[in-house]
């Protein structure tokens, strides 16, 4: 539904809405939205839990020259073939056009919740997205923009549900130079439900199966607990829930997944730029995982969308190519869900901006490629990988873990540095019957274990 017209008119609407759909009801005194739209296409029932998923982000005006829904169709086979079962798409809605960021204005300035940007095509080309997705056996996310809209959204005409100053006028979120949105206001119980019945909106219409909250840290806590039963409730979808934010609460709000964006923080700002101890990775996991239930995972990544912008690229950031994929195993096989940002599986070093248009060059480095495929796969076939125990034997220039279960151990290391380092290997890896987990050549541990620079490298019993 849109808002176009004055607070009256908008509550009236709101009350028909519910009166004819009876899509309201009191959950601990909290307006809650109920399912009111027809299911389009079969709900897809090999959602992957938790522990199984490997997410693949797509910013959609980069990945294609066309910078559309078709384009990523054209591709997806090959985002499959990397060993992901999970395709996040950021924003697909209209974009705001008052007080706009520069270039074609950010997708997360959403103009309607309810539509998608005719840039990247229709609600057909979005389905048929799904829907081949799906086939592959992959699930799908959209990004969830809820903290705020564009200044031209139509609930912009329902003063009282965004927060205001004290002459009484909309603001943009305090504490940030998000000029281009206008901040939602969470104590408005209408607004609430208008924003859950947006996201069962797409679950319905376009068969979609989760969502990735942007900035949940600036939501309220019972909001994102509402809204998250609110969606497992639609008993017919297994939906998937990750929160971008450091909070928490997340967890207990009903987030299976949560970003690591401290993990992130830790390994590009203190190690590699810093030459802090490999060893804060174990700190960074531990604190991390503190506050996740059983069955839940943090979401690891070395680069996304945001932090590739201000950043630069991962083979920027990691020392070269060598560098980043010594960072790329290391952060998808400690512990948790691992992330790909679209173009860091070829390498790439261009600008992929989300305000414009910037294609990516998808023949460069094929041999990156093929080392995030080894990665992926691997850690897809290895119960070790996903769910054994972990134990740390990091020095400070050299990561060290292995993961064990009854029928596997394996072990990572990998050289953090620029530079050769010899690292002593403790007693108790000393044993024979180590192996190559990508070419399954013995490999024979000694006492010191002489690395070149970045060298990294997966054994396994």
């Amino acid at each position: 539904m849109k808002y176009k017209s004055n607070k009256i008119i908008v509550k009236a609407l709101l009350l028909l809405f519910i009166s004819i759909f009876s899509f309201c009801k009191k959950s601990d005194n909290v307006l809650v939205a109920d399912n009111s739209y027809p299911q389009y296409g079969t709900p897809y029932a090999n959602v992957p839990d938790p522990a199984d998923a490997v997410i693949y982000q797509v910013n959609i005006r980069a990945f294609s020259a066309d910078g559309n829904f078709k384009g990523v169709l054209a591709r997806l086979d090959s985002v499959k073939a990397l060993g992901t079962n999970v395709l996040y798409l950021m924003p697909i809605h209209p974009v705001g056009i008052l007080k706009a960021a520069y270039g074609l204005g950010s997708p997360y300035s959403v103009k309607d919740y309810k539509d998608v940007n005719p840039d990247f095509g229709t609600l057909e080309d979005l389905r048929n997205l799904v829907n081949a997705a799906h086939t592959r056996n992959m699930a799908v996310m959209l990004d969830w923009v809820a903290n705020d809209t564009s200044w031209d959204n139509a609930w912009i005409s329902n003063k009282n549900w965004y927060t205001k100053d004290s002459n009484g006028n909309i603001i943009y979120p305090e504490g940030t130079n998000w000029t281009d949105v206008a901040d939602l206001d969470y104590t408005n119980q209408e607004m609430r439900v208008a924003m859950i019945d947006a996201m069962k909106y797409w679950v319905f219409t376009a068969n979609i199966d989760g969502y990735r909250c942007d900035a949940a840290d600036f939501v309220p806590f019972d909001f994102w607990a509402q809204a998250n039963s609110a969606l497992k409730a639609i008993s017919t979808h297994k939906l998937l829930m990750l929160a971008e934010g450091t909070r928490n609460d997340h967890f207990k709000a009903g987030f299976q997944l949560v970003y690591g964006m401290r993990w992130y923080n830790g390994l590009e700002n203190k190690i590699f730029g810093n030459r802090g101890s490999a060893s804060l990775l174990q700190d960074l996991n531990t604190s991390e995982f503190a506050p996740a239930f059983s069955g839940a995972q943090v979401v690891r990544y070395t680069t996304n969308h945001d932090v590739y912008l201000t950043d630069g690229s991962p083979v920027n950031v990691y020392g070269g190519k060598t560098g980043s994929m010594a960072a790329f195993m290391v952060t998808a096989l400690m512990k948790g869900v691992p992330m790909i940002y679209n173009g860091q599986e070829v390498g790439a070093t261009a600008v992929i901006d989300f305000f414009n248009k910037t294609p990516i060059n998808w023949n460069t480095n094929p041999e990156i490629t093929a080392e995030y495929k080894k990665i992926l796969s691997f850690r897809q076939g290895s119960d070790a990988v996903k769910n054994g125990q972990l134990l740390v034997y990091s020095s400070d220039d050299v990561a060290v873990f292995t993961k064990t279960t009854d029928s596997q151990k394996v072990l990572v290391i990998a050289n953090l540095r620029g530079t050769s380092s010899t690292y002593s290997v403790p007693a108790n890896l000393l044993t024979t019957g180590w192996k190559n987990a990508f070419t399954g050549a013995s490999f024979t541990l000694g006492t010191q274990l002489f690395l070149q620079p970045y060298q990294h490298m997966v054994l396994m019993q």
